[in-house]
């Protein structure tokens, strides 16, 4: 799973915060890792000069093969919460299409086998 991380100018992207966000998604969607090609993560501080409750939001775009891409966006106090926030969001959207998509190809399967009078296996 490829992650592309994009910051604001008040968020240092350094090579250290790539290596986190990375980890951090890749322990969250581990579940996913072989559906989702590529993860774009975008990291905002919302009030760089001012400390607030959920100032941070991160707003992911994963992209799933044969798929529509996939977005979630969690606001938070810290950057860690904000991407685990996201993480979850995108996790539950991601499981939930994949599971109406196979859902959908077992009733075509079936439907297949009752038009040429066979069982569905």
């Amino acid at each position: 799973m490829q992650v592309q991380l994009n910051t604001d100018k008040s968020i240092v992207g350094s090579p250290g915060l790539q290596q986190h966000v990375q980890q951090l998604l890749e322990h969250e969607l581990k579940h996913l890792a072989k559906e989702i090609t590529r993860i774009e993560v975008h990291l905002n501080d919302e009030s760089s000069s001012r400390s607030g409750a959920d100032d941070k939001r991160c707003l992911l775009e994963a992209r799933v093969a044969k798929m529509q891409p996939f977005s979630a966006e969690h606001r938070a106090s810290s950057i860690d919460l904000a991407i685990n926030g996201a993480a979850e969001q995108l996790s539950r959207a991601v499981k939930s299409a994949l599971e109406k998509t196979d859902t959908a190809a077992k009733r075509a399967v079936s439907i297949k086998h009752m038009d040429h009078g066979q069982a569905p296996e």
